[in-house]
């Protein structure tokens, strides 16, 4: 069953290394080359602090959404084993949140497939329980979440992409575990929606060229990446 698969998965993964944490540009520096900041990491951080990386004419980063859905977030072993999973294949988790969406709100995400067969089931299932969202950075973050996430049709997923999320865990095509934007602009779009908050132009002004190079901790507490802005002078 999936519930034996996920905790197998999640008895045999082993905290991935720090540099893994990050997008593969990122190169660590030898701790003799960092410059001295004379600041700690936050107490409340328990992951791993990310080096110093040389590239600063890398890619820029790119944005998605990635919803975990209530079959997934029902199983903590499932839930745990794709978010390990975010964070070995080098993803920045740039916003990370519990929510639960009501039926009106399932509704207006899902408002391009009104009219379709499945469309209320989906309203349904999307209300039922709660979910997690997160808003995900790396160089090719939309294909790569994709990809990892799988066809969207647990059938297909099983038989072609069996080490897929859906392939591993989904259920059904509707109880299929995870969500992600398939274009640039749905990124924009459902980013807004669920993290009405979060200002996409100003991330790309203020944190992503940090993360970018690497000044970068990870937060276990709050499961999510952090800018450490110690060298600031350097970017400028």
């Amino acid at each position: 069953s999936f519930l034996t698969s996920s905790s197998r998965m999640t008895s045999s993964m082993k905290s991935p290394d720090p540099a893994l944490l990050l997008p593969s540009h990122l190169v660590p520096r030898p701790a003799s080359q960092r410059p001295a900041t004379g600041a700690a990491p936050p107490r409340d951080v328990t992951g791993a602090t990310a080096a110093m990386a040389a590239g600063r004419a890398a890619r820029p980063l790119q944005l998605t959404l990635a919803l975990l859905k209530p079959d997934a977030v029902a199983h903590p072993l499932v839930l745990e084993a794709v978010h390990e999973t975010i964070l070995s294949h080098r993803f920045l988790i740039v916003r990370a949140k519990e929510l639960r969406c009501g039926r009106e709100q399932s509704r207006r995400f899902y408002r391009e497939h009104a009219g379709r067969f499945f469309y209320q089931r989906l309203v349904e299932f999307m209300a039922s329980g709660p979910m997690w969202a997160y808003i995900l950075a790396h160089e090719n973050a939309i294909s790569l979440w994709r990809s990892l996430m799988g066809p969207t049709k647990v059938f297909r997923a099983r038989n072609c992409v069996p080490d897929s999320i859906r392939g591993t865990y989904g259920l059904t095509d509707t109880r299929n575990t995870t969500h992600g934007s398939d274009s640039p602009a749905s990124a924009s779009r459902e980013i807004a929606f669920f993290f009405p908050e979060f200002n996409e132009e100003l991330w790309y002004q203020r944190d992503e060229p940090y993360l970018r190079c690497g000044q970068v901790y990870y937060n276990a507490k709050e499961r999510v990446h952090c800018v450490c802005r110690a060298q600031e002078t350097e970017l400028a």
